[in-house]
C-alpha cells in the first residue's frame, strides 16, 4: 500500500527536526474557509499552486491573501507562457485534488517557487494531502525542510 501524502510531509519534517502541529477539522475548499476552521490570519496561509510555465510544471508557494501575478512572473521568468494546471493535470501530477496540497514541490518532484511575502508570517499553515487536515510550523523550518526559491510572485504593493 503507498503512503499518503500526509505520511510523506510527516516523514519529511520529521528527517529535518521540524516542530510542527496537526488538526484535523471539518473539510475546507477555500483559503478563507481554511484560516477561518483554523483560527489563523489568512495570510499565513501557504497556498499551493501547480502552474505550466514555458514547458515545465512547477509549484508557486503563496500567502493565502495574494495572488499569482501571472503577467509579471511569466516575463520575469522569461516563459512564452503561463498557465495554472487543470483538475486533471493537479491529480495526475499530485494525485491529489486542488485545495488539499501541501507547499513540498519536492514530493511531486516539481521546482518550488516561493513569493517570499510568505515570510512576514512565523508560522504558516496548509492542508497536508487532505481537505481536512492542516499542519502549522514556523517560516523558518519550512525553509529548512524544502528549501523553495524565493521570489516575488504576487503583485506588487
Amino acid at each position: 500500500m503507498s503512503r499518503s501524502v500526509f505520511d510523506r510531509v510527516e516523514e519529511l519534517l520529521r528527517q529535518c527536526g521540524a516542530t510542527f502541529d496537526v488538526s484535523r477539522h471539518k473539510p475546507v475548499y477555500t483559503s478563507q474557509a481554511a484560516a477561518e476552521i483554523r483560527g489563523t490570519p489568512l495570510a499565513s496561509g501557504a497556498k499551493a499552486l501547480i502552474c505550466k510555465g514555458g514547458d515545465e510544471f512547477v509549484m508557486f508557494v503563496m500567502p493565502a491573501d495574494l495572488k499569482l501575478a501571472s503577467k509579471a512572473v511569466r516575463k520575469s521568468m522569461g516563459w512564452r507562457k503561463l498557465r495554472f494546471a487543470d483538475r486533471d493535470e493537479v491529480l495526475r501530477i499530485t494525485g491529489l485534488e486542488p485545495g488539499s496540497i501541501p507547499p513540498f514541490g519536492s514530493l511531486f518532484s516539481l521546482p518550488t517557487l516561493c513569493d517570499r511575502r510568505l515570510g512576514l508570517n512565523e508560522t504558516i499553515n496548509f492542508n497536508a494531502g487532505d481537505h481536512c487536515i492542516s499542519v502549522s510550523m514556523s517560516y523558518e523550518d519550512y525553509l529548512r525542510a524544502e528549501s523553495p526559491e524565493l521570489g516575488d510572485f504576487g503583485p506588487e504593493d
